[in-house]
């Protein structure tokens, strides 16, 4: 799943925004060439595009990056991407041994490992603890309000944070030095029952991410709770969890079904091969948030009222789709495009037109549409998420 490297400019023609039909003129001002390279469609968009459509696309390179000794951050929240109400997301990147300070939200966070491992440690409202490490295409979940930390072990990490709540920030959190540094000491000193001299050196704010030491092995670092561990793991291997094998990839749902405490936030994880696409569809609960992990695509989104429009994606973008809006996403490049796509709620579901046609009386069909039995006979009255027809698949041009 490598990214997708973006073409050179003397390997690639100038792109002009012109249609095949002859629509537009040369762009002889100032311009981003490279720019105009990784967004083809927007550029010149599909002539079926048409309306007034929000932006829907984000990428983290144009984000704010926290720089900390120990790692960095980085977010996509409302203030990047408007229409994004739902969800905010943080890319984090950690060192060996690197931490994500003890802290809480008021939102609760889902994540998934890009790279790399990592330790998560939790405790409950009742006191219940839970530790363990986290590996490429692992998630985790902790509830609103659940305390927890991150450290990164031998080599680092990278992975993608997800909260239930557009307005989200993760410097704007719940943490543990911050809390120290703005209550008296004597007030620390009566809490925790020690002299006051015992906070001459804590931090004066916000510690956020710092550097540490890597953690000894997993048992090294137990503590055993009086009260047990938790009763729900926050712990999920979405990878390790067996794929919908699709003539175009795969799929791997995870929700509240397979992975109980995920009660906010459910996901899955999407694989399109080449000449595959992620096929015509909506969503019947909620908006859809989606991070692009690898390879590129294009996403075309129908709003109603003659209203559509099509972005292009890569590797590091997130791209949006707003509660009940058709959409299809197509692989533009010669890998496979894997993303996730999340939402704000505690099962996943979709409607596929494909299915919905197959299921509704044939003569309506064809009568709404003007097309023929033809049609009508081919219509998959079975969900096939991830479509790739022989003889009508979309293939992209290989890079010269």
């Amino acid at each position: 799943m490598k990214p997708t490297h973006r073409p050179s400019p003397s390997k690639t023609e100038v792109p002009q925004p012109i249609r095949a039909d002859g629509a537009g003129a040369v762009d002889k001002g100032p311009r981003d060439v490279m720019r105009d390279l990784e967004n083809p469609d927007m550029f010149v968009p599909p002539v079926t595009d048409a309306g007034l459509v929000p932006n829907l696309k984000f990428s983290f390179s144009d984000t704010h990056m926290q720089l900390n000794h120990g790692g960095w951050s980085r977010e996509v929240t409302v203030r990047e991407l408007p229409i994004a109400k739902t969800m905010a997301g943080v890319n984090m990147s950690l060192t060996p041994g690197g931490v994500r300070e003890l802290h809480w939200h008021q939102q609760a966070e889902w994540s998934y490992m890009l790279l790399g491992h990592a330790r998560i440690t939790s405790v409950d409202q009742n006191g219940r603890n839970f530790i363990a490490d986290v590996g490429p295409g692992d998630l985790w979940y902790f509830p609103p309000g659940i305390p927890h930390s991150i450290q990164g072990l031998e080599g680092g990490c990278e992975f993608l944070l997800v909260f239930d709540d557009g307005t989200f920030s993760d410097l704007n959190t719940l943490s543990l030095s911050d809390w120290f540094a703005h209550t008296p000491r004597d007030v620390l000193s009566a809490n925790f029952g020690v002299p006051p001299e015992q906070f001459a050196d804590i931090p004066n704010g916000q510690v956020y991410i710092y550097q540490d030491k890597v953690p000894g092995p997993l048992a090294s670092q137990a503590v055993k709770s009086p009260q047990g561990t938790i009763p729900l793991t926050f712990k999920h291997e979405l990878l390790a969890q067996p794929p919908m094998r699709l003539p175009g990839g795969s799929v791997r749902i995870v929700d509240s079904t397979n992975f109980p405490i995920s009660q906010t936030i459910a996901a899955a994880l999407v694989e399109i091969e080449p000449g595959g696409m992620r096929e015509m569809h909506w969503h019947p609960n909620n908006d859809e948030w989606q991070y692009y992990i690898a390879g590129q695509g294009r996403m075309t989104v129908f709003a109603g009222n003659g209203s559509a429009r099509t972005f292009d994606y890569r590797a590091g973008d997130v791209g949006y789709v707003p509660f009940a809006f058709g959409h299809y996403i197509q692989n533009t490049g010669t890998q496979s495009l894997w993303f996730l796509e999340m939402f704000k709620s505690n099962r996943f579901e979709d409607v596929s037109l494909n299915q919905w046609l197959a299921l509704t009386p044939h003569e309506l069909v064809e009568s709404n549409l003007r097309v023929g039995a033809d049609f009508t006979d081919a219509l998959s009255k079975e969900k096939h998420p991830v479509v790739k027809y022989p003889g009508y698949s979309y293939y992209p041009k290989l890079e010269r």
